[in-house]
């Protein structure tokens, strides 16, 4: 597989590849690897949400904003 940059997209790779001591093609392939590595770790959280709630474990909308207002207080 090839992929093509534009000469912008390859001077940034290139600084940031610089910058943390590796080769340019290096950077890319581990970007890539960390994209499908989240993309399969969102997606099989997906199906087990969707799965919970099938199963009807759902929890009310209060409970929702509580647990988000201890992950993200204000």
């Amino acid at each position: 597989m090839e992929v093509h940059f534009t000469p912008e997209q390859e001077v940034r790779l290139l600084k940031i590849a610089t910058h943390e001591g590796i080769d340019p093609a290096q950077l890319v392939k581990e970007a890539a690897l960390r994209l499908l590595e989240d993309d399969t770790r969102f997606r099989n959280a997906v199906r087990q949400g969707i799965q919970q709630a099938d199963q009807g474990q759902l929890i009310e909308e209060d409970e929702m904003d509580a647990r988000v207002r201890r992950l993200f207080p204000s």
